[in-house]
């Protein structure tokens, strides 16, 4: 018998059973749906924290200033620390493994007004480079740079929901907006941005400044001072440095301060590149036991198909034994009990493909909340299930085959179906 003919034997064969073969095929489909489905949904929830921490800024440490629960250098603990302008230039030295160390000031109560609208806005001052690393995307304008700070221009760049209320249906830049009464020329609107967190509001909803413009018309409060700010925001070289990086600056600041660097009451540090390693742990560990899950449903899969094709056998024994009697070689038989698995496998592989990517396809169609970027599906991950599912089948089927084509075609003649 050719390999054509035996193909479509087997294909004839299927189509008689199309019942036991729907069955058989469905169930290695689902295993290969249920598998790339979970990979999807893992991929996606992965990507869309990852996207809501970069919008909060790139491997960015958020230094704040606390109390002292360690006494140091005669120094009583609980002494309120306050980080100081003068310490900025000191950590951008000493900190060699950062890439950036720059002050924020704010205020939360600063009365702000166009000529068209009023509001209440947290006004920030920083560095020009507070854009790239809280990533505030420009939408209109630019935002300010070192001449405006050389020269503390009273320049604003507008959150994007700030930019509406105070600016309905209108180009703000080049507009006045008066913080405490003083005018401020709008030079640039940020461009609209989804926040899941945040340490002191969301940024749509602020106005950026100078961070000298700042300094002069709205300093620290008490118990600051006018040479006090809120929080130093550092970044590091590479991901790779930042364990070093948050070292040196706890060990710069806390000489400047005089209190014990071990001391993380003093200086607490909200580490996003820590939160993100935490996270792809957690994304890793949930990887692995989809994995797990994966594997069982592979192995259930292929234990259905081995009962299926032991079902074929028992219901086809007086053909096997017709065949045997007229001369079928037994690796004729084993062949095709052999091939009628494989494509039993390779069709469910396909559609169990297809069905997946489809249904991906069709969710991803929808709008997906914040922290949920869809389901990703991954081909390397459905290829890989798809290959090993069928070899789990292939590998059932070797018993019934094995089995088929030893039957004695004298017992085989003489049996009944349900005997």
């Amino acid at each position: 018998m050719t390999l054509r003919d035996l193909i479509v034997d087997v294909v004839r064969t299927l189509w008689a059973h199309k019942l036991r073969a729907f069955l058989t095929m469905f169930g290695i489909a689902w295993g290969i749906v249920s598998i790339v489905l979970m990979v999807a949904a893992g991929e996606g929830l992965r990507k869309g924290q990852e996207e809501q921490s970069r919008m909060l800024g790139k491997d960015v440490m958020i230094v704040f200033h606390g109390r002292t629960s360690l006494q140091a250098g005669g120094t009583h603990a609980g002494r309120l620390i306050h980080w100081k302008d003068e310490d900025v230039p000191v950590v951008q030295a000493e900190a060699m493994d950062c890439e950036y160390a720059i002050p924020e000031l704010e205020q939360e109560t600063v009365l702000t007004h166009s000529n068209f609208n009023n509001a209440s806005f947290t006004v920030t001052g920083s560095y020009p480079q507070f854009s790239s690393i809280r990533s505030l995307s420009v939408g209109l304008g630019r935002f300010y740079d070192w001449s405006d700070m050389r020269e503390a221009r009273r320049v604003a760049f507008l959150g994007s929901d700030a930019a509406k209320q105070l600016f309905p249906g209108r180009n703000p830049v080049g507009e006045n907006v008066y913080l405490n009464d003083f005018p401020f020329v709008v030079i640039g609107v940020m461009e609209k941005k989804k926040q899941d967190s945040s340490y002191d509001g969301w940024d749509v909803n602020k106005v950026f400044i100078p961070f000298s413009a700042m300094r002069r018309d709205f300093p620290d409060k008490p118990p600051g001072t006018p040479t006090t700010f809120d929080q130093l925001l550092v970044t590091p070289k590479s991901v790779e440095q930042h364990e070093a990086c948050k070292h040196e600056v706890r060990v710069a600041l806390a000489r400047m301060h005089r209190y014990d660097p071990n001391d993380k009451e003093a200086c607490p540090i909200w580490d996003t590149v820590q939160e993100a390693k935490a996270f792809r742990q957690m994304t890793d560990g949930m990887r692995y036991f989809l994995g797990a899950v994966g594997i069982v449903t592979l192995l259930l899969g292929g234990i259905g198909v081995m009962n299926v094709m032991l079902v074929a056998v028992r219901e086809r024994t007086r053909e096997i034994g017709v065949r045997k009697a007229i001369g079928a070689p037994a690796g004729t038989i084993l062949r095709q009990f052999f091939v009628e698995a494989v494509i039993i496998a390779l069709l469910s592989g396909a559609i169990g493909l297809g069905v997946a990517f489809g249904f991906c396809a069709l969710v991803n169609l929808l709008p997906m909340p914040d922290f949920f970027a869809g389901l990703i599906p991954d081909w390397t991950s459905g290829l890989v299930a798809a290959g090993l599912l069928g070899a789990i089948a292939v590998g059932a089927a070797l018993y019934p085959a094995r089995r088929a084509a030893s039957i004695d075609p004298i017992e085989a003649l003489r049996y009944e179906a349900g005997g």
